[in-house]
């Protein structure tokens, strides 16, 4: 069975609204992990407009199942990911003006960079994941890198309006599982998914792990959190 990532990020997101103490992401990484996710993201960016370096700290210590931390392939990313020690770090795109990643690393462009960002990481023993459009070229170039894992971006397939778009992103989508997997990479994906959309992309099978953090965080104002997780747990279990 897939596991499920939770995405804290946008807990921070209501507590830097205010610039307070609360909602805090760590205690709702506690509650997710009881609930059953088998793994906590966060996106540690260069403006800390929502996860704070003071989140990632106290969540390395506090994690009881696995700690992914999304970053750019920055020099200082790079350092604070050697003296944290996640169990995994996933390389993304950043921008300073986007609202949220807009899409995969051109791992193509940016070979050698990645390629080096990626040795560091794993001499230093953690676990690396390219985020990256379901895009055969590009999944090619990821297996050059030496990464250990690809996450797929599956904001396309999200946003499709119709039918038939939905399957051509799918199509595209279970391509790039199936030459990851056959490339020896292990294989991720996350980015807009949500309790409806979740069903067919995990009905494909071949992913290990969803990251998954804005349609959880917002069913949990009207649910709570632990329901949740757990509701998307089920869906996962049972695609």
């Amino acid at each position: 069975m897939a596991k499920l990532g939770l995405n804290v990020d946008h807990i921070a997101t209501v507590r830097q609204a205010r610039g307070g103490v609360e909602p805090d992401p760590v205690t709702a990484a506690a509650i997710g992990e009881m609930a059953g996710a088998e793994g906590i993201t966060i996106h540690l960016r260069e403006d800390r407009r929502h996860i704070q370096d003071r989140d990632l700290e106290i969540l390395r210590r506090t994690v009881k199942s696995k700690l992914n931390l999304e970053m750019a392939a920055t020099q200082e990313m790079v350092r604070i990911a050697l003296n944290i020690k996640p169990e995994q770090v996933t390389l993304v795109p950043e921008k300073r003006q986007e609202l949220t990643t807009e899409g995969g690393l051109d791992v193509i462009v940016n070979l050698k960079m990645i390629t080096d960002t990626v040795k560091r990481l794993k001499d230093g023993g953690i676990v690396v994941s390219l985020f990256v459009d379901p895009n055969q070229e590009q999944i090619k170039a990821a297996k050059k890198t030496d990464t250990d894992y690809i996450e797929i971006h599956t904001g396309a397939y999200a946003e499709a309006v119709t039918w038939t778009e939905q399957q051509h992103e799918l199509e595209h989508i279970d391509t790039a599982i199936k030459l990851a997997r056959k490339v020896g990479l292990g294989v991720n994906a996350g980015h807009g998914l949500n309790y409806v959309n979740i069903k067919a992309i995990a009905a494909l099978g071949g992913i290990e792990e969803y990251n998954i953090g804005h349609s959880i965080i917002a069913r949990a104002m009207l649910v709570g959190l632990d329901r949740a997780v757990r509701d998307m747990v089920e869906l996962l279990k049972y695609a």
